[in-house]
């Protein structure tokens, strides 16, 4: 009879814990799923979120609704999935911007890009294009390199704020060619392109996701992509090394849960997240934008979370030493 009390009691205290999880993980989701998106909509992380979490919510048969939360380089909406209550219900469509870029350019950054966040899976991986205003003087890449050059600081490249991966191309894309244009800071890639086609900036740094579309309606110009070789989406498009220049950089998206999530609810996402990436019609939607899929062993969380970590250990010290000679 005792040992029955005592095996109770120790069900009752230690038992329970575990019980919401295993039942909690059979019935989710059980109510739509906000996504956070950290910056404006029309942005190249909005642009793949809504690709994904599309196909996801099919596999889930439940909604997933992207919120936009932009602003302060993709930390203000990053910091407050990090702040949710770790349920499932609370996503994150981070990136290189809100994850590598934005803890080292940002400061006082209310979240760890490690210790607080549980990653579900990558989603794709998108180089930089550099593209200029329709009208901008230079017919080629090595025009555009000279412009720069001669003009310094009479140029305004613009970018999608302060610790977005677009303005860690913009630094690094500086940095390899020794220029110095002015940096215009704004609240997402969105309005930055609005102002490239409507002239009011000269020229930006930034997923080929979210620019590929408007370099091939030709409302903006295309000059380089940071890759070694063209990109099928964008033919016309020279590569980083076919114009000699060392500006080597693929940009990372996937979606990430707060800390705390129970392990069976990860599983459960990243095994939808799985099947969208699986799926042709997503695969070459994002194909037709520049995207490449991550491949199945890339995607799962443990290859995420060494991802994450070791694209910090990487691009920190490179961001410091470029932001020290940005404008």
């Amino acid at each position: 009879m005792r040992t029955l009390i005592t095996s109770l009691m120790t069900f009752a205290v230690f038992g329970l814990s575990g019980m919401p999880h295993a039942g909690l993980a059979q019935t989710y989701p059980a109510k739509p799923v906000t996504v956070v998106v950290p910056f404006p909509a029309g942005g190249p992380s909005d642009v793949v979120a809504r690709i994904v979490t599309e196909h996801m919510s099919r596999t889930l048969r439940q909604q997933m609704v992207i919120e936009n939360v932009g602003g302060a380089g993709g930390t203000l909406g990053s910091a407050r999935v990090a702040a949710a209550q770790p349920d499932g219900y609370t996503l994150l469509a981070g990136s290189m911007g809100s994850h590598v870029a934005a803890p080292v350019l940002t400061p006082n950054v209310k979240y760890d890009s490690e210790r607080d966040f549980e990653p579900i899976g990558l989603t794709a991986h998108s180089p930089a294009v550099i593209v200029a205003r329709k009208d901008f003087p230079a017919t080629n890449l090595n025009e555009f390199v000279s412009y720069l050059k001669q003009n310094g600081d009479k140029v305004k490249e613009a970018h999608g704020g302060v610790g977005a991966s677009s303005h860690m191309a913009c630094l690094l894309f500086n940095r390899v060619l020794d220029i110095r244009p002015t940096l215009v800071a704004y609240r997402g890639t969105a309005p930055a392109m609005n102002d490239l086609i409507g002239g009011h900036v000269d020229f930006l740094c930034e997923q080929s996701v979210s620019v590929a579309e408007q370099i091939k309606a030709g409302t903006v110009r295309g000059y380089v992509v940071s890759a070694n070789q063209r990109l099928a989406a964008l033919p016309d498009v020279p590569s980083a090394k076919e114009g000699g220049i060392n500006y080597q950089m693929s940009i990372w998206a996937g979606i990430f849960a707060p800390k705390g999530t129970p392990k069976e609810i990860v599983t459960k996402l990243s095994s939808a997240l799985d099947r969208a990436l699986d799926d042709p019609s997503v695969r070459k939607r994002l194909a037709d934008l520049g995207g490449s899929i991550p491949a199945k062993q890339e995607r799962t969380p443990a290859s995420f979370t060494r991802l994450v970590k070791a694209e910090i250990a990487r691009w920190s010290p490179i961001l410091k030493a470029a932001s020290l000679t940005a404008n």
